[in-house]
């Protein structure tokens, strides 16, 4: 009984330590982020402010129905990743959706419809 107690115990070690390895952590490595904005067809893009932590950026005087980011590199423990969009409709179906992409991945989203436009999303490293 011991034997097994022991052997039960050694095997929820293992893989205890190993499950917590730090070398699989998303948050101890770098990534690239990009951030995205659309809209419906009766409405644009106005403002983009984006970026991780405290490092920000304001894109404004946007126009068209979809906004894109350039791909921003993101260091290794950065903890939050952030993305406001405003945008103008002309009605209340109009509708705006923001995306973040993380390492090549859709991560987070948010929408946000009617003639005032604002949509955000955040993604936790």
């Amino acid at each position: 009984m011991k034997k097994y107690f022991f052997l039960t115990l050694t095997v929820l070690a293992t893989l205890v330590f190993t499950s917590c390895s730090k070398k699989d952590d998303p948050a101890k490595s770098s990534h690239t982020i990009v951030f995205k904005a659309k809209t419906s067809s009766d409405a644009h893009v106005d403002t983009a402010i984006y970026g991780y932590d405290s490092k920000v950026t304001t894109a404004s005087s946007l126009s068209g129905a979809t906004w894109t980011s350039p791909e921003v590199s993101v260091p290794a423990g950065a903890t939050m990743a952030n993305v406001v969009v405003n945008g103008i409709g002309t009605g209340t179906s109009s509708t705006l959706k923001v995306e973040i992409y993380v390492d090549g991945q859709l991560k987070a989203e948010g929408s946000s419809s009617g003639e005032a436009l604002s949509a955000s999303a955040s993604f936790k490293f």
